[in-house]
């Protein structure tokens, strides 16, 4: 198991998620524990692309739980359907926003999250957590966080 993070100080966002992806996989191999896991996950994302939140959201008993997480304190619960983090579990795909101001129903666990996306993980076709993740910037979001993060949620759905 992996101990340290070999970070890469490039600037350039899709550089540190290609040399992140496997490090995570690596630090989560032979990890029977889905928790660990995701805080290990948590830390990680947090360490290596500095964003305000990251964290899971576990669904448990018909809503989304607050799992582990790095950042300022969080929502505890989010009801199905509301906000991106139950939008993306109800419609079982990643939700991408530029201005969370601008997301219908959207729900302010903190005041400073300006820009969001949300990935939810299958198992057996149902979702079984979110992976949500803040920034304090507007826009900061994009196709290659969406693709990287992608990649990770693979990950995550073979140890849940």
């Amino acid at each position: 198991m992996a101990e340290n993070l070999i970070l890469s100080h490039s600037t350039d966002k899709t550089s540190r998620y290609q040399a992140l992806i496997p490090q995570i996989e690596a630090l989560t191999t032979g990890e029977p524990d889905v928790i660990a896991n995701l805080s290990n996950i948590a830390a990680a994302l947090k360490q290596t692309m500095n964003f305000f939140w990251v964290g899971f959201y576990l669904v448990k008993n018909n809503e989304l739980v607050l799992g582990p997480f790095q950042g300022p304190i969080a929502c505890t619960r989010i009801a199905y359907g509301k906000g991106v983090c139950g939008a993306s579990w109800k419609e079982k795909k990643t939700i991408l926003v530029a201005n969370v101001d601008e997301f219908p129903g959207h729900i302010a666990c903190s005041s400073d999250s300006k820009s969001e996306i949300v990935l939810p993980a299958l198992k057996n076709n149902e979702v079984a957590l979110v992976l949500d993740v803040d920034s304090d910037k507007l826009n900061d979001f994009d196709e290659a966080d969406a693709k990287y993060l992608g990649k990770l949620m693979t990950i995550i759905e073979k140890m849940i």
